[in-house]
């Protein structure tokens, strides 16, 4: 949908931020992405960056460089990495030996001093695909290097993770958090791989926030009594069979999920 749709329907609902979402839906220059943002009343938090981090032969600092001056020039301050398997989509995805792995920890934790000295917060998210997907994964991140973690509800439950644990046990690395909520359904038949990701998202993986089986009131819960300070970005997809889920479209879907969250919080 056209931006200008999108960022008027967020506005309406009374949202405030939003992230730069995929690569051509804003204007590829920042400073008239912002004035389009603020033409909305919204600003810009910073985005999605998908990276290569396991290959020696590869330095993805350039690229992770090149977001980073879009952000500055933005006035946004998260940037949520990916860290990609090296294939396209994410319907399938290599294995890193233990060489591969010590690449990408010490990667992440360049792009976060990196990142850091320009005043801008670099997270790992944990993403269906890529080579940071299930619990063990995930693991090996907050164990093996110091980044912070965004923490995407849906992502991590069909990936075999348990986000409410997460937020639980890793509060004081959690620095970013996307919601989303799932059916836990099709989410196993995701990750038994009787469906890729991307028919699985076609399915109705998705739902509206409070319809699935995240709980994201404990996530919410737990991350405010922590004292978290970071964003929390909704992320609705309402995909069904290739076509918008019936209704209103997006909106109702993000109306809905605004609605669970108000309760949550009074």
């Amino acid at each position: 949908m056209a931006p200008e749709r999108v960022l008027r329907e967020m506005a309406d609902l009374g949202l405030a931020a939003t992230e730069f979402g995929p690569e051509g839906f804003l204007p590829d220059d920042p400073h008239q992405a912002a004035d389009l943002l603020a033409a909305h009343g919204m600003k810009a938090v910073g985005g999605f960056v998908p990276v290569v981090l396991f290959d020696d032969s590869h330095d993805p600092l350039p690229q992770v460089e090149r977001a980073l001056a879009h952000f500055r020039a933005a006035s946004a301050t998260s940037l949520v990495l990916a860290a990609a398997s090296g294939v396209d989509g994410y319907d399938a995805r290599p294995v890193l030996d233990e060489t591969q792995w010590d690449v990408l920890l010490a990667n992440l934790d360049r792009i976060r001093d990196v990142a850091g000295e320009q005043g801008i917060e670099a997270t790992l998210h944990p993403h269906v695909g890529t080579m940071v997907e299930n619990a063990e994964e995930v693991d090996r991140v907050l164990t093996g290097c110091t980044i912070g973690l965004t923490l995407d509800t849906g992502h991590l439950l069909v990936g075999g993770a348990d986000p409410v644990e997460l937020a639980r046990t890793a509060t004081d690395r959690i620095r970013h958090t996307h919601l989303k909520d799932v059916r836990a359904d099709v989410a196993e038949r995701v990750r038994a791989r009787e469906l890729t990701y991307t028919r699985g998202v076609q399915e109705g993986l998705y739902v509206p926030l409070g319809q699935g089986d995240v709980d994201v009131a404990t996530i919410v819960r737990t991350l405010e009594d922590s004292g978290y300070q970071g964003w929390y970005v909704m992320e609705q997809d309402t995909i069904l069979d290739g076509e918008p889920r019936p209704g209103a479209g997006p909106a109702a879907d993000v109306r809905a999920g605004l609605e669970f969250l108000t309760k949550v919080a009074s």
